[in-house]
């Protein structure tokens, strides 16, 4: 069992959802990067995403590419994600990556999986990589003890929600709705659909994000998921700062803010 699957399996037990936070490794700067995940950890948030930025970030909202594209000029590099990975796990919370899967082609699959592991980490969220083409990070996941993170999305049909979570491990990502990240004025009804339908087909923890950003939105989410994502807002923090003490002072209050959600939403 890894770091993550104790992490919601002690959520489930005190009868709240878990909060997952995502921030890119590299932004403002990596060890800015560092100070800003420890952050997260040390404010109530349950699951670090560490993002790998990319330079065709598919899936990412413009808050999100902002802080990718400038972690990218500023010289990021793909071993700076177990860093990052690192000082989550020492501060003692569960660390995933989420990245897109050509990085991890580039740099080797079982190479990244041995560092990944080596880091503390738990798995990887991979948002390009459909189980149909993943038997290479199948099996060096296996190796490695790691968790392999797949989506599904409204669009998924029932045989594809089958498949796909019959391959995942740890948890499976609920897209809530089709698009990119960013913030949402409402969470809508698709969320909640999609998490019914997909718990028909497996007992996997229930991850939702996208769209996810105010603590009344992971309050509602929290109603019906295991867990709620939350990314661009938590970027945002840190992107709008006029400088970097503020921007960590602002982004522990928000994740102060949405960790208490996830508490107040509990099912």
């Amino acid at each position: 069992m890894t770091a993550v699957s104790e992490v919601l399996a002690r959520a489930k037990d005190e009868g709240r959802a878990a909060l997952v936070g995502y921030l890119p490794v590299g932004f403002p700067d990596v060890e800015g990067s560092v100070r800003a995940v420890r952050a997260l950890v040390e404010s109530g948030v349950d699951i670090v995403e560490v993002g790998l930025p990319y330079t065709d970030p598919l899936m990412d909202g413009p808050v999100i590419q902002t802080a990718a594209t400038r972690a990218l000029e500023g010289g990021v590099r793909v071993r700076d994600v177990f860093t990052a990975v690192r000082a989550v796990h020492e501060a003692g919370a569960a660390a995933v990556v989420m990245t897109y899967w050509n990085p991890v082609l580039h740099y080797g699959v079982d190479r990244f999986a041995a560092d990944l592991s080596a880091a503390g980490g738990s798995g990887l969220i991979t948002p390009d990589l459909v189980p149909d083409e993943a038997q290479e990070w199948i099996e060096a996941s296996d190796r490695h003890d790691l968790d392999r993170i797949f989506l599904v999305a409204p669009s998924s049909t029932t045989e594809r929600l089958r498949m796909t979570t019959g391959a995942a491990r740890g948890f499976v990502y609920v897209a809530a709705l089709m698009g990119v990240t960013g913030a949402r004025t409402s969470v809508g009804d698709a969320a909640g659909a999609l998490v019914e339908r997909t718990r028909a087909v497996t007992d996997l923890p229930l991850c939702v994000g996208l769209g996810v950003s105010t603590r009344e939105q992971v309050a509602q989410v929290a109603g019906f998921a295991d867990g709620v994502i939350v990314g661009s807002a938590l970027v945002r923090t840190l992107v709008d700062a006029p400088d970097p003490d503020t921007g960590l002072a602002d982004l522990r209050a928000l994740a102060r803010e949405l960790a208490a959600g996830a508490r107040e939403g509990g099912r």
